[in-house]
């Protein structure tokens, strides 16, 4: 997994791009570890962030798809995600609908509301802004947090 995170930052924004793709998907990758080590090399933080959100909004979309193409039994069994991941995510999804894209971006769960949002049928276009502002405003904390206000404005 080291030498992955090597490579992906040696490719500048491009592997920011990829990193942000596959944490975005059903796969587990930290993609914070390549964002903050790309901010520390110089990377223009907007970049970054444009990089990152649209990454990860397209991995995003394809956890959705899965859902759509399948079903909650086959998904559990091939992505190892635990019944009461689904359950709950189920859960969500019944009482937020579409909205509960917003919250795609939380570790373990999110993949899981992204994949029952796509089996329950959720309207594709207002699932995908809700999921595009949540992994946006995930990232723009994350780099908030790795850096002042101040720099990230005057950049």
């Amino acid at each position: 997994m080291e030498q992955l995170l090597d490579i992906l930052i040696n490719y500048g924004p491009i592997g920011m791009f990829i990193a942000a793709f596959l944490a975005g998907s059903i796969l587990p990758f930290s993609s914070e570890t390549v964002m903050i080590a790309l901010l520390a090399a110089g990377v223009n933080p907007w970049v970054l962030l444009l990089n990152a959100a649209i990454g990860n909004s397209i991995g995003g979309i394809t956890c959705y798809c899965i859902g759509r193409i399948t079903t909650p039994e086959k998904v559990q069994r091939l992505f190892r995600i635990k019944p009461q991941h689904m359950a709950r995510a189920h859960q969500l999804v019944e009482r937020w609908g579409a909205w509960m894209g917003l919250f795609c971006w939380l570790p373990i769960l999110g993949d899981a509301i992204l994949v029952t949002l796509g089996i329950m049928r959720s309207n594709p276009l207002l699932t995908n802004i809700a999921m595009i502002i949540g992994r946006t405003l995930r990232y723009t904390f994350v780099l908030l947090s790795a850096m002042g206000i101040g720099k990230l404005i005057l950049n």
